[in-house]
């Protein structure tokens, strides 16, 4: 009787059409390597962020109440989660958190216009029509975002670039950041690219979650607009008020 013999699979061999996903190395991975999928996790990355940046600038309007109430807040975050978490903790979970958030969604961003462009090797006749005003908005705007997150952490966390950074003082710091121009022009360029990356990313999130209904799609569009007109105006009332003496 024959006995059946298995060739041995050298490992840059891909598994037959109907293994078992498992075999190809898991959900998560198979998850990750599709298109649909780098395309979740932006959305589910980006309402992370949408969802910071919302208590962030609630939190940020706390300046035109006085430094006692901003400082106040500044370290109930500290203690939050006590006894159970030590002192700073809560921040800085939260903190890992967000930039593992900033990273995958950076990443499928960057990966998915690799495959879009990959998918089309023959250039375009005209090459202003190659990608839409959204499209350019949102790449360009993720840049400015990039680099304004390396600014604002050096600016208002670690003090670095701020002329009088204090740690544990944050009304103290907004206010001396904040009486510098090219430190507002940063961070009004900055907001206003925030508002636009909200208004087409919101929408684009909705859609790749499946939100698709006409009557959803309505609703959804004025909800992205009014939270990136909200947010826009929320972060910039502070170096405004800054510059304007309101808050001193």
């Amino acid at each position: 009787m024959a006995t059946a013999t298995r060739t041995p699979t050298s490992p840059g061999t891909r598994p037959p059409a109907g293994s078992p996903p498992g075999s190809r190395g898991g959900f998560l991975r198979t998850l990750w390597g599709s298109t649909i999928g780098k395309k979740a996790v932006m959305a589910v990355s980006g309402l992370l962020m949408l969802a910071y940046l919302l208590v962030h600038m609630f939190a940020n309007l706390k300046v035109f109440f006085g430094p006692e109430e901003m400082n106040g807040y500044a370290h109930w975050l500290r203690t939050l989660g006590e006894p159970l978490l030590r002192h700073g903790w809560f921040l800085w979970i939260a903190r890992a958190v967000l930039l593992a958030a900033v990273v995958l969604h950076g990443v499928s961003a960057y990966q998915l216009s690799r495959r879009g462009i990959a998918a089309r090797p023959v250039r375009y006749r005209h090459q202003q029509r190659r990608s839409s005003y959204a499209t350019r908005t949102m790449r360009w705007g993720g840049i400015i975002l990039a680099l304004f997150i390396v600014w604002h952490v050096l600016d208002l966390t670690t003090g670095t670039v701020n002329p009088r950074g204090q740690a544990g003082h944050p009304y103290e710091n907004i206010v001396a950041g904040f009486q510098n121009w090219y430190a507002n022009v940063i961070y009004i360029v900055a907001m206003l690219a925030v508002g636009l990356h909200i208004r087409h990313g919101f929408w684009s999130a909705a859609q790749t979650l499946g939100m698709t209904r006409p009557g959803a799609a309505r609703l959804l569009k004025g909800g992205g607009n009014l939270l990136a007109v909200v947010i826009t105006a929320g972060f910039l009332s502070v170096p405004i008020g800054v510059m304007t003496g309101v808050v001193s």
